[in-house]
């Protein structure tokens, strides 16, 4: 079983990576469930997708991954990968953008939240912990949008979740509307030159 949790921020793609992410587990023929928490989301609140998958032929009879069961969680922002965290097993892969995203109630408290603290107590897990960079990575690929595939290919070169970049370019084929597509399998090129193992 193969346990992923999503989080981030209402408007950074985080539910479609999470269908992504189940497209190329039913793809291999797993067995899927997924749930997501979107509460506030369309004002900027907190997002988290939940993403079980048997990848030894179990059957997924729950959605929710249980508080430390986590084998991955994949953060949009650094604030919600720390408040996130507890369902993160001890050993589990934490893959997590750097950008911090003010939240609303730090924007009306006039108090300024900085990311470099939080992305500081990450890395002393005990896990493998994964800091991208994206605000650079972004612009060389040329399209902030495609946050959740850069993520996605990120966690992918890991080798923690078992799936190759090809099943990862053709579930993006699948879930992502034919506009995009071509902007997003260039992106999971460019990320895959820079992080694979």
């Amino acid at each position: 079983m193969k346990n992923v949790v999503l989080t981030g921020i209402g408007g950074q793609g985080t539910v479609l990576a999470a269908k992504i992410l189940a497209q190329a587990a039913q793809n291999r023929g797993w067995n899927v469930r997924t749930a997501e928490t979107i509460g506030m989301a369309q004002r900027g609140g907190s997002v988290v997708s939940h993403v079980r998958m048997g990848d030894c032929g179990e059957v997924v009879n729950a959605p929710l991954v249980p508080t430390g069961q986590a084998d991955m969680l994949i953060a949009f922002e650094p604030g919600e990968a720390a408040r996130t965290l507890p369902l993160l097993r001890r050993d589990g892969v934490l893959i997590t953008a750097s950008r911090a995203i003010q939240p609303v109630t730090a924007s009306l408290s006039n108090t300024v939240y900085a990311s470099e603290p939080v992305i500081q107590a990450l890395q002393q897990r005990e896990g493998r912990t994964v800091v991208v960079d994206e605000v650079p990575l972004l612009a060389e690929i040329g399209n902030p949008k495609t946050l959740n595939i850069v993520l996605l290919t990120v966690a992918a070169t890991t080798g923690a979740l078992d799936l190759p970049i090809d099943e990862l370019k053709t579930a993006v084929a699948a879930c992502v509307k034919r506009a995009f597509v071509d902007m997003n399998l260039a992106a999971i090129d460019h990320v895959t030159g820079l992080y694979q193992n």
